[in-house]
């Protein structure tokens, strides 16, 4: 019931801000937690940062603990992630999902979007 699509990735140098937002549609958009995940290539798939379904919990990968804010406006449907003080080891391709909370998100989310690029230069 929700479909995920992501915008606001590119290039960037480092040391640079991006803001990555993703657009839900679906009837019940309000009750999953969302979250962040990117995939380097060569690498494994890994959690980057998640948000409860009410925005009173928020997770963070330690790699982007300080840099990185995850936020959502239920009454746009929007989660957003804003990027401050990128390195280049932040390029990845980007991925919004939701799930029942944030832990069985981590695990296996019931929805994914289908990713935007971040590159980061040196």
């Amino acid at each position: 019931q929700v479909q995920l699509v992501e915008s606001g990735g590119g290039l960037v140098q480092a040391g640079g801000s991006l803001r990555l937002s993703c657009a839900a549609s679906g009837r019940t958009f309000s009750n999953y937690a969302m979250g962040w995940f990117r995939q380097a290539p060569g690498k494994e798939r890994e959690f980057v940062a998640g948000i409860s379904w009410s925005g009173a919990i928020r997770s963070y990968a330690d790699s982007v603990k300080g840099r990185f804010t995850i936020s959502r406006d239920n009454a746009k449907n929007t989660v957003n992630l804003q990027m401050n003080s990128l390195k280049s080891e932040d390029t990845a391709g980007y991925y919004c999902a939701a799930g029942k909370n944030i832990a069985t998100m981590r695990l296996a989310a019931a929805y994914w979007g289908r990713g935007t690029q971040v590159t980061v230069s040196s």
